[in-house]
Order: C-alpha cells, then sequence, then structure tokens
C-alpha cells in the first residue's frame, strides 16, 4: 500500500494491528513506537501488546521511562522485552 500522508499510515498501522513487535531501528521506528504508546496510554486502544525485540538495544530507553516517566505518574505501560 502507498499512501500520500505519513499520518494516514500510522493511523492504518495500528487499527488493523492487535499486537506489535518492535525491532531496532531509527527516529521512524521510534515515531511508530511512542505513537502506539500514546494511543494505549489514553485509551484509545485496549489490551494491546508491545514487544520489543532484542533488549539491549532498548535497555537505555526503557531504564529512562521506568526511572523518569513511571515514578512521576506519566505513563502506564506494559511492554514486554525479548
Amino acid at each position: 500500500m502507498r499512501f500520500r500522508y505519513f499520518f494516514v499510515r500510522k493511523t492504518m498501522f495500528v487499527k488493523y494491528a492487535t499486537a506489535f513487535v518492535i525491532f531496532p531501528g531509527g527516529f521512524g521506528t521510534l515515531d511508530e513506537l511512542f505513537e502506539a504508546l500514546t494511543l494505549i496510554q489514553t485509551g484509545k486502544v485496549h489490551n494491546f501488546p508491545i514487544v520489543l525485540f532484542n533488549s539491549g538495544y532498548w535497555e537505555g530507553m526503557l531504564r529512562w521511562a521506568r526511572e523518569t516517566l513511571l515514578p512521576a505518574g506519566r505513563s502506564r505501560w506494559k511492554i514486554w522485552i525479548c
């Protein structure tokens, strides 16, 4: 499929998914990961698992989330790490 606008692609990406398996990537990958996390946090999607592949790659981001976001009550994420 081809999409003229990126936000339409992201919308379709989430609309028809039942889970995300996120592989190491760049800014686009982070954008789509945080888009999914935002939809979970705001209650727009429910029971939507996110699996992060290659735990070493995501370690810094997850440490930051655990040490900064979660204690401050800024997030309610449930992320599986492989």
